[in-house]
C-alpha cells in the first residue's frame, strides 16, 4: 500500500467510507460465515469477534480475535475475519491504489479445545512490515 493511500484511510478520505469501520464489520460477519464459505468447516457457535487494526506507513495490520465455548477451535473464523477485513480494504482502496498487496495471514496463538495451546515463534519467518502489503494476522481463544 502507498503511504499516500494509507494516510486517507487514516484521514478517513477515502471516498467509499470509513474504511476501518466498514473492514471491521465484515471481518465479524466473515467469522460468523466461515462454515458457509470453507468446505467440512464445523458451524458453531461464536461467542464473540474482534477485529482491530494498526495503521502504518506503508500498510494496515489486521488482528482478529474470536472466542467460543463450542466443541472445536475457532481458528478458521478468526483467519476468514482477517482475509475478509484485507479484501473489504482493499476492494474500497483500490480507485486510490490498484497495488495494493494482501500479505501474510497467519494463526498467532490458540487457546483451549483438544489440541491445547498454540502459539507461533515470533522468530518463525513471518515479516509484518512488509513494505507495500496490507498484512494479517488472527489469534484464537477458543473454549
Amino acid at each position: 500500500m502507498r503511504s499516500e493511500t494509507a494516510g486517507l484511510v487514516a484521514k478517513g478520505a477515502i471516498a467509499k467510507g470509513d474504511v476501518l469501520a466498514v473492514a471491521r464489520v465484515a471481518g465479524i460477519q466473515a467469522a460468523k460465515r466461515a462454515p458457509d464459505l470453507i468446505p467440512l468447516c464445523h458451524p458453531l457457535l461464536v461467542g464473540s469477534v474482534f477485529v482491530n487494526f494498526r495503521i502504518e506507513d506503508s500498510f494496515i495490520e489486521v488482528e482478529s480475535q474470536v472466542e467460543t465455548i463450542d466443541r472445536t477451535g475457532v481458528e478458521m473464523e478468526a483467519l476468514t475475519a482477517c482475509t475478509v477485513a484485507c479484501l473489504t480494504i482493499y476492494d474500497m482502496c483500490k480507485s486510490a491504489d490498484r497495488s495494493m498487496v494482501i500479505g501474510d495471514v497467519a494463526l498467532w496463538e490458540k487457546t483451549g479445545g483438544r489440541s491445547g495451546t498454540y502459539r507461533r515463534d515470533p522468530t518463525a519467518g513471518l515479516d509484518l512490515a512488509v513494505d507495500s502489503e496490507v498484512t494479517a494476522s488472527a489469534s484464537d481463544f477458543g473454549d
